[in-house]
């Protein structure tokens, strides 16, 4: 028997908290104490059935279709995961500020057109992927996903699960939190930037911390330009939008304006930002706005010192960390990180607020103790609350009616159940937990260690997402998944909302440009095999059609700037070319019935061979061809 096996079991274990002392297992006691938590521990034969139960409810057997499409961010890969739920196997990597040698991310010239200026930078640090919605549902057409690192907000297309615009986000450093405007329909993307800066950032002021400051950012999801952004008060951290499109909130963990550490940590309370996103389009209308240096994205004021009509700093304690919507659109909660709370703020309550009919405290509706570290929270459409608890290596399940009752007095047992999760939980998300359809089938768990759960892998090891379903009245794990590379944060989506591509069309404008410099050239991409030369320039253009390229050779000179583009004819899905060319560092993938282009510089004279890299054909390895080089 494994002598770690307790770390199975569904109580409090020494180990499983051993990092971070005996000391928080008494303090999580004592927080569930005060929280009326009193449910008996499930015996080892009760967990295991209960689980082995669950288990075979999520189970997706060959052939089987998964029920959700899951949308994981990939860290510091820069990439984005698409797994099925609830068999948790990942289906595809969508490259998105990472450079990807399969798909030739990065490599290609469409991809290059994609990431424009910040195509100098070869990584990223992806967190938080959302899909764009219509009447508060997901309606499949975008997601979006931030990079913290460069400062970068990038759309997926859902139809083709490709990267199609990458934003540099001016006059702000660092984009964390992410959230879709809801309804009517996701005009707008909301972001964050997290660090403090001078503005403009040239040089100017930087020892003077007292004229850094971040701002609150809305890009227009059609068209991805910068639609304005709000000046605030302290750093920026998580954010989510309401279900009538006025209102969004972010939490704020540095109110003391803090540099350091220790300075960023003195008050007991901090804020939940809230904004009023119509007074700002009516103030940016009217061009009551300011640019900041060769920028010319609108910018309002929202510091309280301003006495802003477009923001109100609600307090919550302390550093707080995710904010979220309950899908029926009654509240924000913002969860407490080095508080054992979280704030339930009344949406309702904020056209007063705003008014001035209300302190900023009326908006408080509860503020239920739950257990020590709470990260995000997650919903169920049941009126049921989901709290990572990071510290304390939990998912606390709650009732949001009932901690509402207990802050007005009512003596009521809010917390129905807290679940070991292993360990230390970041992001939570339910099936649909996002939305106005929230579903309340599974949750996932995105943990931050995985000590003991895998094989061991060396120093670097994974990270643990679990499925846990939620759809009884008691949470039970029923998978395990190593994930790698920081995956932060996901959403969960239904498949009936999702209608992906099985074939390129050939009017698609991912390719467009390249179909305009092949017109310029006289080519007809469905049907020419040509190489026209341009000076040192040599552009070439052939077909493909499993299992042959359409010219078996072609001849440059040293020193010539060579671009190939293919275009694949093969119009049976899933037969995807690929074209790589040997001792070039070149490698692009070509779907079918796209068109794809790669440019490089035939550096050395000689031969070299190009062949296909997505197996495609029984003759597969016969796809090939050589590029002569002669000697300049």
């Amino acid at each position: 028997m494994d002598d770690n096996k307790h770390d199975n079991e569904n109580q409090p274990s020494l180990s499983r908290r051993g990092f971070l002392g005996a000391s928080a297992v008494a303090s999580a006691a004592g927080v569930a104490g005060v929280a009326g938590l009193g449910s008996a521990v499930m015996t080892r034969e009760a967990f295991a059935k209960a689980a082995e139960d669950a288990m075979a409810k999520a189970t997706v057997h060959p052939g089987e279709m998964d029920e959700y499409y899951g949308f994981w961010s990939g860290g510091h890969s820069g990439e984005v995961r698409i797994l099925g739920l609830p068999s948790m196997r990942e289906l595809m990597r969508i490259p998105v500020f990472n450079v990807e040698s399969a798909t030739g991310w990065g490599i290609t010239n469409e991809s290059k057109r994609v990431r424009g200026e910040s195509d100098k930078f070869l990584c990223g640090d992806s967190h938080h992927p959302h899909m764009s919605m219509t009447d508060g549902k997901y309606d499949g057409k975008y997601v979006f996903i931030n990079d913290k690192l460069n400062t970068r907000v990038a759309r997926i297309r859902c139809d083709i699960m490709k990267t199609d615009k990458i934003l540099d986000i001016p006059n702000v450093q660092a984009i964390h939190g992410l959230r879709v405007q809801k309804v009517p329909h996701t005009k707008y993307v909301f972001c964050n930037g997290e660090y403090r800066i001078p503005q403009p950032n040239d040089g100017r002021d930087i020892n003077d911390p007292t004229k850094y400051f971040t701002m609150y950012n809305a890009i227009d999801a059609e068209t991805m330009e910068m639609a304005f952004q709000i000046i605030v008060d302290g750093n920026l951290d998580n954010t989510d939008a309401d279900y009538t499109g006025r209102f969004a909130a972010s939490t704020c963990y540095n109110s003391e304006e803090g540099v350091t550490l220790a300075e960023s940590m003195r008050n007991e309370r901090d804020w939940a930002v809230i904004f009023d996103i119509h007074a700002v389009e009516k103030a940016v209308k009217e061009g009551k706005y300011q640019t900041i240096g060769d920028s010319k994205v609108p910018v309002v004021d929202g510091r309280k010192a301003a006495k802003s009509p477009f923001t109100r700093y609600i307090p919550v304690p302390k550093s707080p960390h995710g904010l979220n919507t309950s899908p029926d659109g009654k509240y924000f909660v913002a969860n407490g990180k080095l508080s054992p709370t979280v704030t339930i703020i009344a949406i309702d309550k904020l056209p007063a607020l705003f008014d001035g009919k209300i302190k900023e405290r009326d908006a408080v509706v509860g503020e239920p103790e739950l257990g020590l570290g709470p990260l995000h929270t997650a919903f169920d459409g049941r009126g049921n609350a989901y709290t990572t608890l990071f510290i304390d290596s939990q998912i606390a399940k709650w009732s949001v009616e009932d901690a509402i009752k207990a802050y007005n007095g009512e003596k009521v047992n809010y917390i129905k159940q807290k679940l070991d999760v292993h360990y230390q939980p970041g992001h939570n998300h339910t099936t649909m937990g996002e939305t106005r359809e929230a579903d309340g089938k599974y949750l996932v768990s995105l943990c931050k260690f995985s000590k003991d759960r895998f094989l061991p892998v060396g120093p670097l090891r994974p990270e643990n997402d679990q499925l846990i379903d939620i759809s009884g009245d008691e949470m039970k794990l029923v998978h395990d998944g190593p994930t790698f590379a920081e995956p932060h944060d996901c959403c969960i989506v239904h498949r009936s909302s999702m209608k992906p591509n099985k074939l390129w069309t050939r009017d698609d404008p991912f390719f467009a440009e390249t179909v305009a410099q092949a017109k310029k050239d006289g080519i007809t991409l469905e049907t020419d095999n040509k190489v026209i030369r341009d000076g040192k320039k040599v552009r070439v253009y052939m077909t493909s059609v499993a299992p042959n390229f359409g010219m078996t050779d072609f001849t440059v000179k040293q020193g010539d700037e060579v671009t190939v583009t293919i275009t694949n004819l093969d119009t049976i899905e899933d037969v995807t070319h690929g074209f790589a060319m040997t001792n070039h560092g070149v490698s692009m993938e070509i779907g079918p019935q796209a068109t794809a282009s790669v440019t490089f510089t035939a550096e050395n004279p000689g031969v070299f061979w190009y062949y296909c890299h997505w197996f495609c054909h029984a003759l597969h390895m016969e796809m090939r061809g050589r590029m002569l080089v002669e000697k300049a």
